[in-house]
């Protein structure tokens, strides 16, 4: 997987003729990370989506390296290198762990073994079908299937979220892994602020549609009154 970054310019996208996202523009450095934060309902997993091509996009310009790719189809995009991990975990409910794993496998990505590698539980329940699975095992699934694709970018919705925090643990340390060792960028949607700051470099975040903060992760993982003036929950 080379390293391949992500620019986004003046995005205007919702659901049909609802706008939720209102102009957002940000870059992503290859190999960056990049955390986005803010209040439940204001666009931040609508992004993702836009991103990846499942929303309506009525103005603006997504790049993905040197390839523009906003009126691409969501194949297409996924082919390219976009990487994709829903809220919703969404893995086949009637295929077994390792059936999961090799239908979304794409040149350049992960093998079982390196999956099984980064996560021992999966190999442990390879055999089991995706509706025997926990929430914690079907998350490491939805990453360990979405790194198989090969991406040059991965975008992550709340991976952490309805989790026990042993399970939180297991899947920030194999996130900071793939950080370190794949060379992949990173996008990383969560609602634990201190430790989505503490994984990315960089950070935004957004209100109502719009980036109304962005700068380095530390800056802002330090400043607890600037932070509770963000995330704020709305009156």
């Amino acid at each position: 997987m080379s390293a391949v970054g992500l620019t986004v310019d003046g995005l205007v996208a919702g659901y049909g003729q609802t706008v939720v996202l209102d102009g957002l523009s940000f870059e992503l450095a290859p190999r960056g990370t990049l955390a986005v934060l803010g209040r439940n309902g204001v666009g931040k997993s609508t992004l993702l989506t836009t991103l990846m091509g499942i929303t309506t996009r009525h103005m603006g310009t997504i790049r993905l390296g040197d390839q523009q790719i906003e009126n691409l189809p969501v194949h297409v995009r996924a082919r390219s290198g976009l990487g994709y991990v829903a809220q919703e975990r969404e893995v086949f409910p009637s295929l077994t762990v390792e059936e999961n794993l090799q239908v979304s496998m794409l040149p350049g990505g992960w093998t079982l073994e390196k999956v099984y590698e980064l996560f021992p539980r999966l190999k442990e329940r390879r055999r089991n079908t995706g509706n025997r699975l926990s929430g914690g095992e079907q998350q490491m699934l939805a990453i360990a299937r979405a790194v198989c694709g090969g991406p040059n970018v991965l975008l992550l919705d709340e991976p952490l979220e309805g989790l026990a925090p042993i399970v939180i643990e297991t899947l920030f340390e194999a996130l900071l892994r793939i950080r370190d060792e794949s060379g992949l960028s990173m996008i990383l949607v969560e609602q634990k602020a201190e430790l989505a700051l503490s994984f990315a470099r960089d950070c935004v975040v957004v209100d109502r549609g719009k980036i109304v903060h962005r700068g380095p992760s530390e800056e802002l993982r330090g400043d607890y009154l600037k932070q509770a003036q963000l995330l704020r929950v709305a009156e």
